[in-house]
């Protein structure tokens, strides 16, 4: 198993900014902070849940604390690539972001079959150990392209764009791209800003000039909630077409 594993602990806040907004804000953005060596990249993502979608319904209902996982690649992956494993947790506001790095083989041995490396570090645990409290199952595939920058005199500030945010709930494997639904109008972008302790005053003020307010913004809780949307529509769109049929029946 891959040495490689990371915690974050820091807070994030979202913003949504439209294409014309986008392209004058991050231009200004560009005398303080730099973009990361990765350019603009895509990042693909399946997040686990229950059976009966209850990380993902507790955490639309507002709740000090709140917790998910996921699995994460950059790129386009192949069998040999790594992969994350991360455990997402919020309480009142601060984030908590553990993962471990492991390949896609090792990664699939464990997420499939339930198979643990033969000597599992401690996140690695967590991560089993919550596989087995909640029973998890693969739920949703979303990804999106991304763009990172990083303070110039504090590269620990880091602020990133998103676009193209899409998703889909059937076929849920990383190494797939299309079939999927789009979250946003095009042009669009979600601007996350991960903060460790204050967010700078000039970053402040640059998002007092463009009137750009913060938001609670979700990728995994909207689309679910664009799909109960969906399904309740269809719903409704079978009790019309029955309704429409019963009433020109013939008794």
């Amino acid at each position: 198993m891959s040495k490689i594993q990371i915690v974050f602990n820091r807070y994030e806040k979202k913003y949504l900014l439209d294409e014309k907004t986008y392209h004058m804000f991050k231009k200004e953005l560009e005398e303080y902070m730099e973009m990361d060596v990765y350019g603009l990249h895509t990042i693909r993502n399946i997040y686990y849940d229950t059976k009966s979608n209850e990380l993902i319904r507790t955490s639309i209902e507002g709740p000090k604390y709140k917790e998910k996982f996921r699995v994460r690649c950059y790129g386009e992956p192949d069998y040999d690539s790594m992969c994350f494993l991360e455990i997402k947790k919020k309480y009142k506001g601060l984030v908590n972001k553990r993962r471990v790095a492991v390949p896609m083989e090792e990664a699939e041995r464990f997420l499939i079959d339930g198979i643990l490396p033969s000597k599992p570090n401690q996140i690695f645990k967590e991560i089993d150990y919550l596989f087995n409290h909640y029973d998890l199952e693969p739920k949703r595939y979303i990804a999106y392209d991304r763009i990172a920058m990083f303070g110039k005199e504090d590269p620990d500030f880091r602020v990133t764009f998103d676009k193209d945010i899409r998703s889909r709930v059937f076929d849920l494997t990383l190494y797939k791209d299309d079939e999927n639904d789009y979250l946003l109008p095009p042009g669009y972008r979600l601007m996350e800003v991960k903060i460790a302790d204050s967010m700078p005053i000039w970053f402040a003020k640059l998002l007092s000039k463009y009137e750009i307010y913060s938001i609670s913004f979700s990728k995994y809780g909207n689309f679910y909630k664009k799909q109960l949307l969906t399904e309740a529509d269809g719903i409704v769109a079978r009790g019309a077409e029955a309704k429409s049929i019963l009433g020109g029946a013939v008794i």
